[in-house]
Order: structure tokens, then sequence, then C-alpha cells
């Protein structure tokens, strides 16, 4: 060990109170209504720059007057925090090199510009955040900037803050990147990257970090078979260099097992673990008792209380086995709002066994101090942990006979329709569609006059019949765009929907939406999860209204649009009071229930969405057959009650859907829409490699990005789509829905692809020769 290394290390404390990371938003969505605004022109770099920087001080400062003596630095990100690892790296894709100016060169990744194509998105693990996948090529050069990362340590020691930089570790990064061009399987490339971690440890320590902390949730999935020995020789390497801090791997969303045994092995110094996801007799065998463990024993990822009585019995049957303990969220509280402060509109108990960001960073401090100074010390807070458990397990909400002796009264016949090949006959002869029909996924642009009618309805400016019949007026008009640009099958746009979940779960009993509930799902896409905290029925028809309303303007088939029981489960905060399996099966009772109404109403298609179904797929093989099982089951039982004629859609995306191919053919859909045009229809040769059979629209444009699609592109599209699905199984529609493009946008890139279908259809009609 060299004297600097000695001199950087060994004179770090060991922390005892923390959080992984923390939300980037701001609580009021500062950043999303900043970044927008640069992109819009309205404001300029340092306008921006001046927000995030407000949002980091403001963020650094609460968890350091919660008592933390270690705080996160480098978790802020304008979009995503894999594309600034890229950026780090010198992994930018070279189609981004054109772009002059470094932020919008990181946002021509992220976005994707007129001429140069984003980089896919997917979601991160098993969370409902997404990220963009880095793509390496035969020809990467990787090359460290690490600029970002040390202008947040000089900020953060700036005020005084025990500021802790947080990067992605090189296993991770490779593991979520994308080989192109040929290149061999990124992580092959892992030698290259380690100089570059070695030289950023340098620099870290140069820039007076006593601790830094990276990133390795890879460790708690299959991704790879060698992982254990993987991280043991990277970590090796990287706790050998010449002059660094004190290394966290920090490890999160699962158990990481095994691989927590290869870390003990290194001279690393601290390990963070998910005593959430994860367990404790994982941390026991590992043989840490020469480590620093960061002990996640409060939920970074769902919203309920903590027991805290439990949770110190955990970290107490921890101490013998570790060096020390410093007391963590299982996670960041990236994936939470920021506080329950200000739901006013909750009732007093249920209020009471919520913990946001805040709230939770209050229950790590409470915790830390009582393992160090007893129980006693925190007595107050242990005693209002233990006053809402008692609440929540008598409220007669959470148990409701009229729905658990429903579902105990279902027979096997609920879960099943007809063959496909049966409904398929009925389906051609009542709807008489063209050879590759077009539609889209469901909603189209939410106009500024939408959204100021829905705020003078909360505000009670607008009474409901005059909100019914602004919302009709944009129905009218959704309408009529679709039948001017010549979709076959139309949709009513979505425009009474403030969310796909969220306009559900307002409407049914078991759960609440949050007034300021806000958090990220990709870039300035914020959501509001809703919290599904008992038991689940429908109160009356949600969508009937608004759907035969459009099908009274036109003559063509108009979609009804419902968001599948798995989707409202991923996009809500669920409760975790008995098995999820019988809580989906509840909310697929209620979505039944719609279903059946929309049909008796004469729609003659119904789309349920399950763009989740990949989402909660879990992170180790053991666990997926169990999950496809009831996910599946959750969908068929929504969907199983209507008659042959009435066509199921439903649609996927932004996901991995290799490893759930088999659990999309048992969905048993008529028609399955899926994202495809970022991955240039990757997806088909997987069903064609499970043998799907049913028709399938594989998104032939991207929405995420304001990128206007041409004609020939989209031609091109449907011609690798009809290399690999017969024309008489093949839908033509964008990837996803259309509530985040301007009107402009969608009327061009829709014009198009209905340009392409002609196209296309008149190839497919050509005999050959």
């Amino acid at each position: 060990m060299s004297d600097d290394r000695a001199h950087s290390t060994d004179t770090a404390r060991a922390f005892t109170a923390t959080v992984p990371g923390v939300a980037r938003i701001g609580a009021g969505r500062e950043l999303k209504r900043a970044v927008e605004g640069y992109w819009a022109g309205r404001i300029d770099a340092h306008a921006l720059d001046q927000v995030a920087t407000g949002i980091k001080r403001d963020s650094w400062n609460q968890l350091v007057q919660a008592g933390f003596d270690a705080v996160p630095v480098n978790t802020f990100s304008y979009y995503d925090q894999v594309l600034d690892t890229a950026v780090m790296l010198g992994a930018l894709p070279p189609r981004t090199a054109s772009v002059a100016d470094p932020l919008d060169r990181y946002f021509a990744a992220a976005r994707g510009t007129a001429d140069i194509a984003p980089l896919e998105m997917t979601k991160w693990f098993d969370t409902n955040y997404h990220y963009l996948v880095p793509e390496i090529g035969p020809d990467t050069v990787f090359a460290l900037d690490a600029t970002k990362v040390l202008d947040e340590i000089g900020q953060a020691r700036a005020q005084g803050v025990p500021a802790r930089p947080v990067v992605i570790g090189p296993i991770t990064f490779l593991a979520l990147s994308k080989a192109v061009d040929g290149a061999a399987e990124p992580l092959s490339r892992i030698d290259d990257l380690l100089p570059l971690y070695v030289d950023l440890l340098g620099r870290l320590t140069q820039a007076g970090a006593e601790w830094v902390q990276i990133d390795e949730p890879t460790l708690v999935t299959d991704q790879a078979s060698d992982l254990a020995a993987l991280a043991e020789r990277v970590y090796t390497a990287l706790s050998a260099a010449p002059a660094r801090p004190r290394i966290l791997v920090q490890t999160y969303f699962g158990d990481a097992a095994d691989r927590l045994g290869a870390l003990a092995r290194t001279d690393v110094e601290a390990v963070g673990v998910d005593l959430v996801a994860g367990s404790a007799d994982s941390v026991r065998a590992a043989g840490l008792t020469g480590k620093h463990v960061v002990a996640g024993v409060v939920d970074g990822r769902n919203i309920w209380r903590t027991d805290l009585d439990r949770a110190l019995e955990t970290l107490r049957s921890l101490a013998p086995h570790v060096g020390s303990l410093a007391v963590s969220t299982s996670c960041s509280t990236l994936h939470v709002p920021y506080t329950v402060r200000g739901e006013s509109e909750l009732d007093a108990a249920l209020a009471s066994w919520l913990a946001f960001a805040e709230e939770k960073f209050a229950e790590v401090a409470a915790l830390s101090r009582a393992l160090i100074h007893g129980r006693d010390d925190q007595a107050g807070q242990f005693d209002a942990a233990r006053a809402a458990l008692a609440t929540r397990a008598t409220d007669p909400r959470l148990h409701v006979s009229a729905v658990r002796d429903r579902l105990a009264g279902l027979s096997p016949a609920d879960w099943t329709r007809t063959p496909a090949d049966v409904r398929r006959q009925a389906q051609d002869a009542a709807l008489n569609l063209p050879v590759l029909p077009t539609t889209t996924i469901g909603s189209y642009p939410q106009t500024v006059e939408i959204r100021k009618a829905r705020s003078a309805l909360r505000n009670g400016t607008l009474d409901a019949e005059g909100y019914r019949c602004r919302m009709e007026r944009e129905i009218a008009e959704v309408i009529a765009l679709q039948e001017k640009v010549g979709l076959d099958v139309l949709v009513h746009g979505e425009p009474e929907r403030n969310d796909m979940v969220q306009y559900f779960a307002e409407q049914l009993d078991g759960f609440f939406a949050t007034a300021n509930g806000w958090v990220q799902s990709y870039g300035s896409r914020c959501v509001r999860p809703p919290v599904l905290f008992g038991d689940v029925s429908r109160r009356a028809p949600m969508t009937v209204g608004w759907i035969t309303y459009a099908q009274s303007l036109t003559n063509r088939p108009v979609k009804g649009m419902l968001t599948g029981p798995v989707t409202i489960l991923a996009w809500s905060f669920v409760r975790d009071d008995q098995p999820i399996a019988d809580t989906a099966n509840q909310v697929g009772l209620a979505i039944r229930d719609e279903t059946v109404d929309l049909e008796r109403a004469g729609v003659p298609i119904i789309q349920v969405d399950e763009p989740a179904l990949r989402e909660l797929l879990p992170l180790r093989d053991t666990d997926r057959a169990a999950y496809l099982d009831w996910a599946v089951r959750s969908f068929r039982l929504a969907t199983g009650g209507i008659a042959d004629q009435t066509q199921i859609h439903t649609h996927l995306c932004y996901s991995e859907f290799g490893e759930v191919i088999g659990a999309i053919a048992g969905l048993d859909a008529d028609v399955t829409s899926i994202e495809a045009a970022r991955s240039h229809m990757e997806v088909l040769d997987d069903l064609n490699s499970a043998g799907f059979a049913a028709q399938v629209g594989p998104g032939v444009y991207d929405i995420h990005s304001p990128r206007i699609p041409s004609a020939d592109e989209i031609t091109e599209s449907l011609r690798e789509a009809l290399g690999a699905v017969p024309a008489d199984r093949l839908w033509v529609n964008p990837d996803c829905g259309l509530k985040t493009r301007r009107t402009d946008e969608v009327t061009a890139a829709l014009k198009h692809m209905v340009a392409a279908a002609h196209r296309a259809r008149a190839e497919v009609a050509q005999p050959v020769g």
C-alpha cells in the first residue's frame, strides 16, 4: 500500500446513515420545466444550470439536516444516469459527434434530432424508470471525462457537505449496454474500462473524496453466469489502485448472494445491500467481518412506513457478522415521491401508513441512532410506527368480503377464450379490414387546452358538464384528424385521462391518487403513481361513455382503451400485506367488468395495454415462472369474458422482450402491438423463434423522439417487418401513444405512416415475378 493510498483511505471514517441516491426532478418538478424550456429555446444553458444547482443544493442540505454523515453526489442528471456514464466513459454513439455543443450532443443521444436517431430506451432493472441503452461498437474507444462528477464534488464540498461521489460501475455499465455493428458482447470490454476507473479513482482522491460509491445492481441478477468471479476480478483490480478513496460497492433490487462473498475477498472497504428485496442470511454468510456494510433496511421503492422494530432487529442480527454498519434505504429514493407533506386529501389513518423520501430519511436516521444509542433514544419514532402498523392491519378497506368471495367463486372457464383461429374468422367477418391495417396505440397530444380544462375542473371553475363538453370537442377533433390522414382503426385520443394508470385508479375502490407524488419515468417525463392500499373493485363504468361517443362520430371501428392489471400494479405503489397475485386478480376482475360493458355497448375492438409485462420480471431466473404465471392469468381474467367477434389488442413497449416471449403468447391477445422502431424490428426474430402466430403490430416509428420519419423510412421498416411476419398478420402503428408529441408532429408522421402502408399493400399485392 503506497503512502498516498494510506493517507486517502485510512483517515476516512465509517459513516452511519446515508442513502444510495435521491430524486433529481425537484420537489416541484423544477427540472422538468427547465429542461423542456431549454429544448424549446425559452431558456439558455446558463439558466438551466442555475435550476440544476438549486436542486442539488436543496437535496444535499436536506440529507445533512436529516442527520446523514455521508451524502451521495453525482446522482443528479439532466436526463439519465446511464447516459451520464456513457459521457463519462466517452461512449456516446459516433452519430452524435456532429453536434458541437456538449449539452446539445447529450440531448441528441437522449432524444434524437431531425437527423440523429436517439439511443434505445428500456427499463432500469425491474422498475418503472427508463434508461438509455449505450451502444458499444467494434470501434468504440473509451476515454475518461470526469468533468461532471468532479464539478459536483467541488460544489458539495464548498457547501460543507460530506460528499460521497456515486458512479455506475463497469460491470453494470457494460451489462446494460448493447453491442452494435457486429461488436462482441459488451462485457468482453471490461479490461478496457478498468484503467479508466483507476484513473477516475485517483482524480476523486485529488478532489478530496474520502469515499466513492460504485453502483453494481447487475450483481443481483443472472445476467451472466460468472458474475461472482467477474466481480472479484474487477474489484481486486480497482481496490489495488495506487491512490483512491475508500470504495463502497453498492448493490440493490435483489439478493447479491454469492457475489457478496466475492466482494468480501477483495480489498474494497464497504458493500451496500438491499435487505428489502434481498436476504440478511446472505449477508451473514458472506464473510464480511472486515467490511463496512451499508444495510438497506428502509424500502427505497415503495411508500409504506417501515416496521422499525423489525428493521432494528435485522440490523442487530447483522452486527456480529460484519465489520461495521451504516443504515440506508434499499436503493435510491429516485423511485418514490418527495414527501407526504401536502397530501391533504388523505384520511389520517392512510397518511400515517406512508413514508415518501423525506419520511424515509427520518426513518434511516432514527434507526441509525437507535442502533448506536438504543431504541429508547428514538422512542417517539418507534411508537408512531407501531401505531400506524396496527391501524393498517385492522382497516376494513383492506378486507372486503364481496371482492374476496367473487374471486373465490371463479372457475377455469373465466380465464379461457375459444381458440385463436376460430376468433380470427369471426373478427375478420365483423371488421372487414384491409391487409396491413393502420392504427395508433391510444393517446393523442395532451394540448394546453386539455390541461387547462383538467385544472379548471380540479379547482372548481369548470363543472362536470362543461368538462365533458370540452373533452367531447377534443375527441371529435381527434376522430376527424384520423379520418383525414386515412387510418383504418381509430382511437378516441384519451383527452380525459391524466395518466393511463392514474385515470383508472381514481375510479377504482382500493386506490387513492396523490396530489404531488411525482416520480421520474424518463428524461423530463414524470408520473404520479397511485397507491393501491386496499381490496380493489370497480364502482361504475370508466370508459364506456367516451368510447361510444367517439364511435358515434365515425363509421370506422374505434378501439376501447384500457390498462391491464400488470401495468396498473407496476405503475402504482402496491400494498405489501398480501400475495401480489391476489391483488393482480382483483384488478383483473375490475378490468373484466369494463371489457364486458364495452362489448355490450357495441365496441368492436378493445385494447388492454400491458407495457409493463417485462418490467416486473424478477431479476433471478428461479423467481420468473411464478411471476409470469400470475401476470398472464390476470390478463386473461381481464379479457376472458367477451365474445369471439370482439378483437382484443394489447400493447407492450420499451423493454427487452426476449425473456417474456412465451408469456406474450400466453396472453392470448388477438393483436399485439410492440415497440420495434429503435431496435430495428429485432423483436420480430424473438417472436418467430418462439412460434408466435397471432397478429402483431411492430412500431414503425419512435414517438419518444421529435423526429418525423419520412414515408420512405417507414416503408423500409415495413419491408423489414414483412420479411419476418406475413402480411395477413401484420398491423401498422407507431411505437407507443402520442400524448407527449405536438399535433403538427403527429399529423405529419401519421400521414407518412399511412402512405408507407399503402405502398406496402401495393407491393404485397404484386404477383411474384
